[in-house]
């Protein structure tokens, strides 16, 4: 058996806001645009909470399934855009928080939105070659949306954290096999020392995002000689409530399976978690035997997909709470509370 997810977890913030209360403060049409978006609301951090914070809760989530002592964790990987630091590691802080020890290897990733995934590979990797007990793979973001700015209005937080191991007896998804599709395609970026991130608007459907998915998730399925009726579930990355229906769509999958994995339109576009927090909620009602389809997005850009198939583990090793009814806590602040969680109001 290959290397798989032994334990995960994911944290989303329990404060919302309504994508019609973001266009109130800027008068424009909130129903047309939640429309338009497919999102109804997005999951906002805290003022005391950012990428660390919300990787931590994942990570000890992702404990409490693997049932495993962090002490066993050799690596950590850590994928985001809005790392707290621009020169201090996330990774570090989380091995600290979970207690695994300092005899561990540990990096900060940053790939736009498919940095988690590229975590998840790197553990997948060093599991196979057995370099390492476990690995933990997270995908985080406090997303970034200049205010006014289209992408304010799905620019969400959450994360996930998955750990990989190879013990045939504990894993709950084995990893079958994984691909990428990279090119240097610049739709989204955020230059040094500039707070908010630039995007090249309808530039990021055509030929940014739509290329990537459609591309790695069809040469996924190809080298794993596999169509979308072999599938149970698949995972698009979803910037929108719009543009991951559509990739399925195109890429033979009926509605019914993305459904379980289609967060945005509840919480945003999480960004790095955005492909993460889509497959916890799958893992947390697959069945011994299903197979599950992931491709993430990341601007500038590229994709990272995984073929997946539940085990006989997976019964006994789910998340005490589900995702879909976690993120059923919340609480709802107005425009003027948002901006200052976000920190958007620069004198304070």
């Amino acid at each position: 058996m290959n290397p798989g997810i032994v334990g995960y977890g994911a944290y989303v913030p329990r404060k919302r806001i309504l994508l019609t209360e973001i266009a109130k403060a800027w008068k424009k049409d909130g129903a047309k645009i939640s429309s338009g978006l497919g999102v109804k609301e997005k999951a906002i951090a805290s003022w005391d909470e950012d990428t660390a914070t919300i990787s931590v809760e994942a990570a000890r989530l992702a404990l409490e399934t693997a049932k495993i002592n962090s002490r066993e964790i050799d690596a950590i990987y850590v994928g985001s855009e809005s790392h707290p630091y621009a020169v201090k590691t996330t990774s570090s802080i989380i091995a600290e928080a979970i207690n695994t020890g300092t005899d561990l290897m540990a990096a900060d990733l940053e790939f736009a939105c498919k940095a988690g995934t590229a975590a998840l590979q790197i553990c997948y990797a060093l599991s196979k070659a057995k370099m390492v007990r476990y690995g933990l793979a997270i995908g985080a973001d406090t997303a970034q949306g200049r205010p006014g700015d289209a992408l304010e209005f799905t620019a969400g937080s959450g994360g996930a954290a998955f750990i990989v191991g190879s013990k045939p007896e504990e894993i709950i998804a084995e990893i079958n096999d994984t691909y990428s599709f990279t090119t240097d395609t610049p739709d989204f970026w955020r230059r040094q020392h500039a707070e908010f991130p630039s995007h090249g608007g309808r530039f990021t459907g055509e030929p940014a995002y739509f290329r990537h998915v459609l591309s790695c998730a069809r040469n996924m399925m190809e080298k794993a000689g596999m169509e979308a009726k072999d599938f149970d579930y698949a995972v698009f990355h979803q910037p929108n409530g719009k543009f991951p229906r559509r990739a399925a769509k195109l890429l033979g999958f009926d509605e019914k399976k993305i459904a379980q994995g289609m967060l945005t339109p509840l919480i945003g576009n999480t960004y790095s978690g955005a492909s993460m927090v889509g497959l916890a909620s799958v893992l947390d009602v697959a069945k011994p035997g299903n197979k599950i389809l992931v491709v993430s997005y990341g601007s500038g850009a590229g994709s990272d997909a995984f073929v997946l198939t539940a085990t006989k583990n997976i019964e006994k090793k789910r998340a005490k709470v589900p995702l879909l009814k976690a993120i059923q806590e919340k609480e709802y602040v107005d425009y003027g509370q948002y901006l200052i969680h976000r920190k958007k109001i620069k004198s304070l």
